[in-house]
């Protein structure tokens, strides 16, 4: 499996860490263009590469990790999504009223598996490593499709996250969102 980032800033570089540690290949990708990646990807490693965010979107797994008032522009003119998976780091700091933030994100990205993941923890936590002695990092999660949700779990327990499945995207999103019960619970599980 491939990975790409619709956005470089702190959570992009995070996840993208941690896939390159774990043997990945990860296309970045910014609203600036990839020559302004190379100091980026040169800092993770030869597997990952800057590119364009249609580059970037043509993953097999996608991160959206733009801020909230970018996620129009980010999802506009991207190619086809064809069932791949577009993970929604973002966090809605507008009251939707009708929708959850992921909702919305998947309005945008039609043809998108979309899982909502990251959103619950602070960047630090996103880019320590999740493994401690006490325990593994909890990553909350939530999707509609239940075999999009099961690769994203996957990956997730493989870079060292302890994946917890909160859910549908309404229901799930809600717990998850800022001012849900899930938001910034930074909790260990003890294997």
């Amino acid at each position: 499996m491939n990975f790409g980032t619709i956005g470089a800033g702190t959570v992009a570089q995070a996840v993208a860490g941690h896939l390159v540690t774990a043997g990945h290949k990860v296309t970045l990708s910014n609203s600036r263009g990839p020559d302004t990646l190379l100091d980026v990807v040169t800092r993770l490693g030869p597997l990952a590469s800057a590119g364009t965010a249609d580059e970037a979107a043509a993953a097999d797994m996608v991160f959206l990790t733009v801020m909230w008032p970018q996620v129009g522009d980010a999802l506009a003119g991207l190619p086809e999504w064809d069932g791949r998976i577009l993970v929604d780091t973002t966090n809605a700091f507008a009251d939707l009223e009708v929708e959850t933030a992921s909702e919305f994100v998947a309005e945008r990205a039609p043809g998108a598996r979309v899982v909502k993941a990251f959103n619950t923890l602070y960047a630090q936590y996103i880019a320590a490593d999740p493994r401690h002695t006490e325990g593994r990092q909890l990553l909350f999660y939530a999707g509609d499709d239940e075999a999009a949700k099961a690769d994203f779990h996957t990956v997730a327990d493989g870079i060292g996250f302890a994946p917890v499945d909160a859910g549908s995207l309404r229901d799930g999103g809600r717990l998850m969102q800022i001012g849900g019960p899930l938001s910034a619970l930074h909790a260990l599980r003890q294997d």
